[in-house]
């Protein structure tokens, strides 16, 4: 699995605007929603079930990067987005720093291996420097893109 494989580039949020954790969910919740990739999703129910996962143990990771994720029944393919922050956010990171990278997932609560396989490939991905600093210092949705086709390209070669 590839990152281009679950990540909706059309939802990508460039610059995030807010700073709040919730409000950050439920920004790039609605993007996809706005997207089609989730149709006949209920946007509200679906940020409560990630902002609820997000409550039993942050999903800020450190080094700037958040993975909120949930296991949803209205979810039939995995899907991610991500959204960039310039200010931070206060996501209770295990670093205590802020993060200005977030990676949503969804995943279907009917096939746990592909949301395992989608967390290994997004975190696979976020354990290089060099694509969490193209993702901080992307400032548009094509920088976003372009640096996720380069980290998977990596992968290739």
């Amino acid at each position: 699995m590839k990152l281009v494989d679950i990540i909706c580039f059309d939802a990508i949020v460039a610059q995030l605007n807010s700073n709040k954790r919730d409000e950050v969910i439920a920004e790039l919740v609605q993007s996809l929603v706005g997207h089609k990739k989730m149709e006949g999703v209920d946007a509200k129910n679906m940020v409560r079930a990630v902002v609820k996962r997000e409550n039993e143990a942050s999903t800020g990771i450190g080094k700037g990067v958040a993975v909120p994720h949930v296991k949803h029944k209205s979810i039939t393919e995995p899907v991610a987005v991500i959204g960039c922050s310039q200010e931070g956010i206060d996501f209770a990171s295990l670093d205590k720093q802020p993060v200005y990278s977030v990676f949503l997932l969804l995943s279907p609560a009917s096939n746990p291996d592909k949301h395992l396989q989608a967390m290994e490939t997004i975190f696979k991905n976020l354990q290089k420097d060099d694509f969490r600093r193209f993702l901080r210092q992307a400032q548009t949705a094509e920088a976003i893109i372009e640096a996720v086709k380069d980290a998977d390209e990596d992968d290739n070669g």
